[in-house]
């Protein structure tokens, strides 16, 4: 009776199983998570309850800790859940089910036998939420939502390494907004903040799910835009471009229109570094706006470019 006590007290879910998979125990904590009483589930299979768990993973390891006293884990970094429980976790990393960090082990009777196996359940999703704040403010801008100049950076060079390595192509448009400064000094810095939030929701609506844009700078992004030649890469500028150009932003009752210059550069393969694609962009950007700004420039248009 005390050991029911505190088998339904303990603030994680226990589960015992025997050889045939049936459900010998199923404590308070699962009761409420699963919305399933304990006399609903008893004797009964708990693949009748939760078929997803009749997979080779789960089956295979039940069957190690009963032929030999094994204890298996499944963590939640690798398999997330093993039960499909609703979470009750406030943040705003959204998770559909309830993160579980589960184990697995042996029950052994009076002659040493294992005849039943426990499985505890335990709430990971705080945790996992956590951690995943964490690698957004790693990888992300905290004003524009987009990706840092930090997680660009690692992943141009490893583009840069693996096209270097094997072969192919890839692009990178830089590009920032014209007369920014005269914004914020006209409208304020609030109204700056605006506009580099409306140009990213713009052009990031633009690109693939495999390309990064990223905030270079202060009004200076980049994007990249893997497997890409820099024809199509212009191609994707001019989108950006015409995309900023014709958009009314309205911030305390003013119309305010912004314009990007843009330049574009793709990976060659006689380039040794990847700051020498970073430079090509960076100098097709510059060119863009000496001759007026509001448009694209690619680094083969750029004359002498092999004397910077």
């Amino acid at each position: 009776m005390m050991l029911q006590q505190i088998f339904d007290a303990i603030n994680i879910g226990i589960v015992i199983l025997d050889r045939d998979m049936r459900v010998r125990g199923w404590n308070r904590w699962m009761e409420i998570h699963s919305g399933i009483r304990s006399d609903m589930i008893r004797d009964t299979s708990i693949f009748d309850t939760y078929p997803h768990l009749n997979n080779p993973k789960f089956t295979r390891s039940c069957k190690s800790v009963f032929s030999f006293g094994n204890f298996c884990f499944f963590s939640q970094k690798l398999h997330h859940y093993l039960f499909p429980f609703k979470t009750s976790c406030y943040s705003e990393a959204r998770f559909d089910y309830m993160q579980q960090s589960c184990a697995m082990g042996p029950l052994r009777d009076e002659d040493n036998q294992i005849n039943n196996l426990f499985i505890y359940v335990q709430d990971m999703t705080e945790v996992a939420a956590y951690e995943r704040k964490l690698v957004q403010i790693n990888m992300k801008d905290g004003l524009t939502g987009i990706f840092n100049r930090r997680f660009l950076e690692t992943k141009l060079a490893e583009e840069f390494n693996r096209h270097k390595r094997y072969g192919g192509v890839f692009s990178i448009i830089m590009f920032d907004i014209d007369y920014f400064k005269k914004v914020n000094d006209t409208y304020g810095h609030p109204c700056g903040d605006f506009i580099l939030k409306a140009v990213t929701s713009r052009t990031a609506a633009l690109i693939r799910n495999i390309d990064y844009l990223a905030r270079y700078g202060g009004e200076e992004f980049c994007c990249l835009l893997p497997e890409t030649a820099i024809t199509a890469a212009i191609m994707v500028a001019e989108r950006f471009r015409e995309a900023i150009e014709t958009h009314e932003n309205n911030f305390d009752d003013n119309v305010i229109k912004v314009t990007i210059s843009l330049g574009v550069a793709e990976f060659r393969s006689s380039m040794e570094a990847v700051h020498e694609l970073i430079k090509s962009a960076d100098n097709a950007l510059l060119r863009a706006k000496r001759e007026g700004r509001n448009r694209v420039i690619a680094m083969d248009m750029e004359p002498s470019l092999s004397a910077d």
